[in-house]
């Protein structure tokens, strides 16, 4: 359930596209707080807030802000203009977007027939931290390219919480990224996954796009109780519309659990039980006896997909130049050096594709 807190916001940290972070007082001291301006209003200094503390009570790493449910003194302006998609629906904080694919969109006519991606190339991911590792590797490859950011609803809803996209925005490695599903704050909304792949092509003229889930990852330790199964849904809805399925791997060789030692289970069940298409399954040649075991553990997936195995020579430096800070489940690049080297492999492959 809920945990609730009233509290006075004492400073503004720090902003970017959609989102406010705060310190606010609060009767068991300060908390760090996360607002999103279009849904709840902009918090000033001294503004009493009202929060959801749920996810810091639980300890939560990726989420763990108190979020603003409302500024009670200073609300957002009513929306005005047309969209009549309702995103977070039945929530408290349910949102009328005006999606690209609906009827009163400039683009409906573009989107209404379509059915093809034109041979794009689509790589697919398990968590939002391989975003922008795939694009190191996609951007030492082929310069000058467009890439979209298809986000998917398993993690965060809101694509403003994620600093990382709106700086790869800012130094335009990212084209534009479009909220699928009950997903919501991107530059494009789409009703589907599909639609978010063709709004991909023929909104945003994408000559790649990428997929995954947005920021947070909810996972059980059972075979198939994680949101990252929709890896291999992506991996569906792209071949089904005419692209080319690039499936990077989630491996890691600074994991503690077990089951993400090497090739993550995550990888294995949604690539080898959930798609039902072949696509390009990235293997990064890594060195030594871990690059060994990671090759091997590949091949359970070879039955149903073509394995293809990428160098990695050039990959660290490109990481090293990364736009954003690369971080997954709280390890940086030293820390877990494989897990982003096999995200940046799948992006080279990628941009092999367009020559």
């Amino acid at each position: 359930m809920i945990r609730w807190r009233k509290g006075e916001v004492v400073r503004v940290r720090r902003e970017w596209p959609g989102a406010v972070e705060l310190d606010v007082a609060v009767a068991e001291g300060e908390c760090r707080a996360l607002a999103y301006p279009p849904l709840v209003g902009r918090p000033e200094v001294g503004d009493t807030v009202l929060l959801n503390t749920t996810a810091l009570a639980m300890g939560l790493g990726t989420g763990g802000y108190a979020m603003v449910v409302a500024v009670p003194d200073r609300l957002p302006q009513d929306p005005s203009g047309p969209g009549h998609l309702v995103k977070a629906r039945y929530t408290p904080l349910q949102a009328t977007v005006l999606g690209a694919d609906e009827q009163g969109s400039p683009h409906h006519e573009a989107l209404r027939e379509a059915d093809s991606v034109d041979g794009m190339p689509v790589v697919v991911a398990d968590l939002h931290s391989a975003l922008p590792a795939i694009l190191c590797g996609l951007y030492a490859g082929s310069p000058g390219i467009r890439v979209a950011y298809v986000m998917q609803d398993g993690g965060a809803l809101p694509a403003w919480f994620s600093m990382s996209c709106a700086k790869l925005r800012e130094v335009e490695w990212l084209c534009g990224v479009v909220t699928t599903g009950q997903s919501f704050g991107g530059d494009v909304e789409a009703v589907t996954l599909h639609t978010g792949l063709l709004a991909a092509r023929h909104v945003l003229g994408a000559d790649v796009a990428v997929v995954a889930q947005g920021p947070g990852n909810l996972g059980t330790g059972t075979r198939w109780g994680f949101s990252g199964v929709s890896a291999g849904e992506a991996v569906n809805a792209a071949a089904v519309l005419s692209g080319r399925p690039v499936a990077a791997l989630r491996v890691s060789e600074g994991d503690l659990r077990e089951r993400h030692v090497g090739v993550s289970h995550h990888s294995i069940t949604a690539y080898g039980r959930v798609a039902l298409v072949p696509a390009q399954v990235v293997v990064p040649d890594l060195p030594g006896a871990f690059g060994a075991t990671v090759r091997a553990q590949a091949e359970a997936l070879a039955g149903r997909h073509e394995i293809v195995t990428v160098p990695v020579d050039g990959l660290h430096e490109a990481l090293k130049a990364s736009p954003v800070r690369l971080s997954t489940m709280g390890r940086g690049l030293e820390e877990d050096l494989a897990y982003f080297l096999t995200s940046a492999a799948a992006g080279r492959h990628a941009a092999s594709l367009l020559s």
